[in-house]
C-alpha cells in the first residue's frame, strides 16, 4: 500500500530480461529484499539491495504482463522514474490509498503555465474515465494528485512547483504516456452498483 507521495527519484541502470537495476538516493538500510516499492507507480518486489555510495542499487523482476498494461515495456537504461517506499505500521496518510496496481496508461495532451504551477491535460482509455471525477484522486506515474475538471475521456490536473521539481514530472511533456491508477473507491463503487438491484 502506498499514498502516491514521491521519495526519490531514481534511474534505471539496467534492464536483462525481466531483470531491471535501478539506482536511488535511498539508503540500502531503508530498502530490503522482497520489499515493495512503487516505480512509477508500479507496485514490484525487490530481489536485491546493494550500497551505492550515499545511495544504494536494487532488482526488481517485472512480467511480461506488468510490462504490456504499463509504461515500464518503454523503458530504457537511463529512464528517471518516481520512486515511494510502502507504507509501513504508523505511516502517515499524506496523499490518497494507492495500491501500486496500474489500470491502464494515460497520454498528455497538452501542457499549459497557470501561475508558477502546471496546468496538464491527459487522455485516457474510455473504460477507465468513468471512475474519473471533479476533485477526485488519481496516481499518475505513482504521485498523488486531485482531478481539476473532467471532459469526456480527457481530464486536467495541476501540478505546483514542489511536485515538478520533487518528482519527474517537471521533464513531461504533451505525447508522454504516464502510468495510471484510478481511485481505490471510485473502482469499487461502480462494481457494488453493477449489482444494484
Amino acid at each position: 500500500m502506498f499514498t502516491g507521495l514521491i521519495v526519490d527519484i531514481g534511474s534505471v541502470q539496467s534492464i536483462v530480461g525481466c531483470v531491471f537495476t535501478i539506482k536511488t538516493g535511498l539508503p540500502a538500510a531503508t530498502i530490503e529484499p522482497g520489499a515493495s516499492i512503487a516505480c512509477d507507480g508500479v507496485c514490484l518486489t525487490v530481489t536485491s539491495i546493494t550500497m551505492d555510495g550515499h545511495g544504494s542499487v536494487f532488482t526488481v523482476d517485472v512480467s511480461n504482463e506488468t510490462r504490456s498494461k504499463s509504461t515500464l515495456g518503454n523503458w530504457k537504461a537511463g529512464e528517471r522514474i518516481n520512486l515511494e517506499l510502502a507504507l509501513a505500521a504508523g505511516d502517515r496518510l499524506g496523499g490518497h490509498v494507492v495500491t501500486g496496481h496500474v489500470d491502464g496508461i494515460a497520454a498528455i495532451i497538452d501542457v499549459k503555465p497557470d501561475g508558477s504551477s502546471q496546468r496538464f491535460l491527459f487522455d485516457v482509455p474510455e473504460h477507465l474515465a468513468r471512475f474519473i471525477a471533479p476533485k477526485g484522486s488519481v496516481a499518475l506515474d505513482g504521485t498523488s494528485l486531485t482531478v481539476n475538471e473532467v471532459m469526456g475521456t480527457r481530464f486536467g490536473v495541476n501540478l505546483i512547483p514542489h511536485t515538478l521539481t520533487a518528482t519527474t514530472w517537471g521533464s513531461k511533456k504533451p505525447g508522454d504516456h504516464i502510468n495510471l491508477e484510478v481511485d481505490l473507491f471510485a473502482r469499487y463503487v461502480a462494481r457494488l452498483l453493477e449489482f444494484r438491484p
